[in-house]
């Protein structure tokens, strides 16, 4: 009982990280955090693209250019 103790403490975050997964994959929540991340993502390569219009135009040419 003591080494499971033991265990419990050193892995505590990841033991959680378990419970919220499993909790999630359950209640289906995942696919809105999915969304959320998605959109997240999109919202940040706008931004990107946005203040760095050069540069990604050049990158873009580069590879339309090795096709």
């Amino acid at each position: 009982m003591e080494k499971f103790l033991e265990f419990v403490k050193e892995n505590i975050y990841p033991i959680i990280g378990l419970i919220v997964a499993i909790i999630l994959l359950i209640s289906g929540l995942y696919e809105i955090i999915i969304g959320i991340v998605v959109i997240a993502f999109c919202v940040y390569a706008g931004f990107y693209f946005k203040n760095n219009k050069e540069s990604v135009k050049e990158k873009l040419k580069n590879i339309i250019d090795k096709l």
